[in-house]
């Protein structure tokens, strides 16, 4: 039983480090769009996967540094994000993050994928309360989404 918790925590590390990596490396013009999922619409990246809100986030400013970034990685982009299918251009920004980076917002919200959705339209981060607060996706319209039909 040790052994094998043991091999899925290296597992799950040696992945959040890969997909921290992969997804820390910075996209030219991050496209936000929307995806249906068992919660409804929400919104995901230009890949289809899902993105949260942090509500530890004060407003305009990222919380999730360090490790929570590495299970969490935000969504950056090098240019202003582009909004695709069902996204309102209107609610997309752009926030300086502490390490330079740009983080691209929706209605005010930094964005981040969870390094446990592991295919287009997972929402397996919902509604987790990890890093000193709750994680939930968002409606087309930028509001939190709590339970299907919310």
């Amino acid at each position: 039983m040790k052994t094998a918790l043991l091999l899925i925590a290296v597992v799950l590390a040696a992945t959040a480090a890969g997909l921290a990596r992969a997804e820390g490396t910075t996209q030219h013009g991050a496209t936000v769009s929307t995806t249906v999922s068992k919660l409804g619409r929400i919104l995901a990246d230009g890949r289809g996967r899902t993105l949260y809100l942090f509500e530890r986030d004060p407003r305009g400013r990222s919380a999730c540094t360090g490790d929570c970034a590495v299970y969490w990685p935000p969504l950056v982009t090098r240019s202003g994000p582009t909004a695709g299918r069902n996204a309102k251009q209107s609610l997309l920004g752009v926030i300086r993050r502490s390490n330079g980076t740009r983080q691209v917002t929706y209605a005010g919200h930094p964005l981040y994928r969870y390094v446990g959705d592991t295919r287009p339209g997972s929402t397996s981060g919902q509604d987790s309360h990890i890093f000193g607060a709750g994680w939930y996706v968002l409606s087309p319209a930028g509001r939190k989404i709590e339970s299907a039909g919310s």
